[in-house]
């Protein structure tokens, strides 16, 4: 709250009215109602702190990886805005990573080793090779996985590989870490509120705007209901392993090393060129989280003019990105 609150007073400072409108939304958002937590879906393995998530439905095992960041829900995001839900009625067996919460005792586990000793276990349980489907950063990890695994096929959305073309926003990046890297060191985690803060940094006016609007909905309504329940998942999520952190800042942002080529599992590059199987990739052209420039592009390649978040649960979601993804597995699993 401290940081959402300095970066509205900032943003605003020359606009009392719309300070006060998104002060408003703010209160307003606070003081909704929540209904209670759905129950998690049955998890069929389990590696470490690490749960593999069944959808339910039959045919080809398709592997949903989450990002580190936030919680993995926003792919079951509520009973009627679900990509997984969805897709088990499609013919398709939908699973999701959950990566659980890490504490201190996990300091040392940087992202390769959740690939390495989390997400590669969790797959070695199934009895057939999946598609593996990666969102943000669980789509980098799931293109490293790939490249230790059999798989049937790659799917990655908004994932970002090439960090380099995050061009001028890599410098407050790298300054919130070197602000952070000491306290972050000592808990042994990296808050949600660090990352949450770079996220607001990508796009600050937005940020604020969206709390502008949200005071101006009717709270009883659809609308409303929606905000509230994308907002506190944007706002949710567990720390991240300190190594994890120091990893994404130090070694993907600043150094690269997945768009250099020198990113290694299992003791041996990741090389998206050289995988096997048939590849998706969904790109924005809109996204301030995950750039254009910056987002993997294997195979197949789909651009789409929405945001990081609305391409996967926004009202041109279905349209844009679901049925597309599900006709792709439909050619995979019936090629001519």
């Amino acid at each position: 709250m401290p940081l959402f609150l300095a970066l509205l007073r900032s943003e605003t400072a020359a606009s009392p009215e719309s300070r006060a409108a998104a002060l408003s939304g703010l209160r307003i958002y606070q003081e909704t109602p929540r209904p209670a937590p759905r129950p998690a879906m049955p998890a069929i393995a389990q590696a470490g702190r690490a749960t593999l998530r069944d959808y339910g439905g039959e045919g080809i095992p398709v592997v949903f990886v989450p990002s580190l960041i936030n919680p993995p829900l926003v792919l079951d995001l509520a009973e009627d805005n679900s990509l997984l839900r969805w897709l088990a009625t499609q013919g398709f067996r939908p699973l999701l990573v959950d990566w659980g919460s890490p504490t201190p005792d996990d300091r040392a586990q940087d992202v390769t080793a959740h690939v390495e000793q989390l997400l590669l276990p969790l797959l070695a349980a199934l009895d057939r090779a999946p598609v593996l489907a990666g969102y943000c950063l669980g789509g980098t990890m799931a293109i490293a996985a790939a490249s230790a695994i059999e798989t049937a096929g790659l799917v990655t959305i908004a994932a970002p590989w090439r960090f380099a073309g995050y061009g001028d926003a890599l410098e407050p990046i790298s300054a919130l870490w070197d602000e952070a890297h000491e306290t972050c060191e000592r808990l042994g985690l990296v808050p949600m509120e660090v990352l949450q803060a770079g996220f607001w940094q990508l796009d600050p006016r937005r940020t604020v705007a969206k709390f502008e609007r949200f005071a101006r909905l009717d709270p009883k309504s659809e609308a409303a209901r929606a905000f509230v329940t994308l907002e506190d998942w944007a706002n949710g999520g567990a720390p991240l392993p300190f190594a994890a952190g120091r990893q994404l800042f130090e070694d993907f942002f600043v150094a690269d090393l997945p768009g250099g080529g020198r990113w290694q599992i299992a003791g041996k590059p990741v090389d998206p060129e050289s995988f096997g199987a048939p590849a998706l990739s969904f790109v924005s052209t809109t996204d301030r989280i995950v750039p254009a420039a910056s987002a993997a592009r294997l195979g197949d390649v789909r651009e789409l003019a929405m945001g990081h978040v609305g391409m996967i649960v926004g009202g041109r979601a279905r349209a844009a990105l679901w049925q597309p993804l599900a006709d792709w597995l439909t050619a995979l699993r019936h090629p001519r």
